[in-house]
């Protein structure tokens, strides 16, 4: 979950009489959303005529996006910033840790800025402060899609900010806020230009994008001549017409979840949902304050499944919750076991700075949690071993990812990005990176497929 992005090298620069470009490195920590907010960043200070160095030496001054969601987040992003403080010595500090400047400031207090979380322009005036912009209105600084810390044939495109749930184990909403969703219409304008510039396949990110619009009324708007809400059905119907791979993440379990079926089933966009359940266990999720009733939950997926045959879906589960009994733990491996998930991702809870879980009693001991993930993963890896197997001998649409002299590595539609599985196939010649493939799975393991060109 919490990878350091590395930071992206400018194309090189002719060599000419004109004064040296200003140039900023970057690194980004955290999730996809945080992602999102550093590819902003990098879009703005490439407008102004700033270089991206691919070195802390070669920077004049280096930004830090942090994470602050985990204690073990805020952790290494604290880390990123001491590190950038030692190699360069001009560090802007961004992110969701930036909401807490005195835990910066005390260990760091030599760092130039710090800002909260999506607060870009804050960021450039930071920039701009240490290092004033150098503008040529003569030369092209920008690609079509702005600047992408994805490879170039896929893209996260955020349709919303901050969230409205109160989560006991979360602190996003005191981080970013309430939820505040971006129009459909502006949504759609960017994802058009995405896709122009050779982007193949898009994963929706927010925090919850199933309450998309709900903040605005779900307000409508007019793209291509045709009306459309602020709202994830109408969003997910407009994505479908841009002739390529949508994928939804952070999709919560709502009743109008159902309406996105026939849309997956059509081919508008891909059978995938990635739903973070969190657990099965009534009593757990009621101290988390999340939704409580699993058997309509296991109901919901049932019926997608009826709707759309093809579906995958993909869910992240906590183990080891303040108050999670023994007889917790084996009802959520009950409800795995029961429900069959696709794909699934597991965390050993621990304590967030600020969330109202860190007061719950009953704390289970790092041995236990430990023990309990073990066991999750290794029921979770012999559903996934189970239904992989029944795909070998089946026609798969990949995408490429990685092409070299070992073979090519790609994607099915069930599988996103850095998260999922992937399939590995033989190097075939006119095959790239971004291509769009027909493989016949000939094997599996636990998480992955191998095959043949078909």
């Amino acid at each position: 979950m919490l990878k350091p992005r590395p930071m992206k090298a400018a194309k090189k620069l002719k060599e000419t009489s004109a004064p040296a470009i200003p140039q900023v490195g970057f690194v980004s920590l955290g999730c996809a959303k945080a992602l999102v907010d550093s590819e902003r960043i990098l879009t703005k200070l490439r407008a102004e005529g700033y270089g991206i160095a691919p070195q802390y030496q070669g920077a004049d001054l280096v930004i830090v996006n942090t994470c602050g969601f985990l204690d073990s987040a805020r952790e290494e992003s604290l880390g990123a910033i001491g590190e950038a403080l030692a190699e360069n010595g001009k560090v802007v500090v961004t992110g969701c840790l930036g909401a807490e400047p005195e835990v910066i400031r005390e260990r760091y207090p030599n760092v130039l800025a710090i800002t909260g979380p999506q607060h870009y322009e804050a960021v450039m005036d930071a920039v701009h402060q240490a290092l004033p912009p150098l503008h040529d209105p003569y030369v092209d600084l920008l690609p079509p899609g702005g600047i992408k810390l994805t490879p170039r044939h896929y893209a996260y495109l955020k349709i919303s900010e901050g969230c409205n749930n109160r989560c006991s184990f979360c602190i996003i909403p005191s981080m970013r806020g309430d939820l505040v969703s971006r129009n459909v219409v502006d949504v759609m304008e960017e994802a058009e230009k995405l896709a122009s510039a050779g982007v193949k396949e898009l994963l929706v990110v927010s925090q919850d994008t199933s309450a998309y619009g709900v903040d605005v009324k779900y307000a409508g708007g007019s793209w291509r001549g045709e009306q459309y809400r602020t709202h994830v059905t109408d969003l997910a119907r407009a994505l479908g017409k841009l002739g390529i791979w949508v994928r939804l993440h952070y999709v919560y379990p709502y009743p109008h979840v159902r309406d996105l079926m026939p849309l997956m089933a059509e081919g508008s966009i891909l059978p995938y949902l990635d739903i973070p359940f969190q657990h099965a266990s009534p009593t757990v999720l009621k101290s988390m304050r999340r939704p409580a009733n699993q058997e309509k939950t296991a109901a919901q997926i049932a019926s997608w499944r009826a709707a759309c045959r093809d579906i995958t879906l993909r869910s992240t589960f906590i183990v080891g919750f303040p108050g999670e009994t023994d007889a917790d733990f084996e009802f959520l491996l009950d409800w795995l076991e029961e429900v069959q998930l696709d794909r699934v991702g597991c965390f050993k809870y621990e304590d967030v700075t600020g969330a109202a879980a860190n007061a719950l009693e009953g704390h289970v001991p790092q041995a236990v949690k430990e023990e309990r993930y073990a066991r999750f993963m290794q029921a979770q890896q012999k559903i996934s071993a189970a239904k992989l197997q029944k795909k070998i001998g089946t026609l798969q649409q990949a995408m490429v990812d990685e092409v070299s002299a070992d073979g090519i590595v790609a994607r099915t539609k069930a599988d996103a990005p850095e998260i999922d599985g992937i399939i590995a196939a033989p190097r075939k010649k006119g095959v790239r990176v971004g291509d769009i493939i027909t493989l016949e799975v000939t094997d599996a393991d636990a998480y992955d497929l191998y095959g043949v060109h078909a």
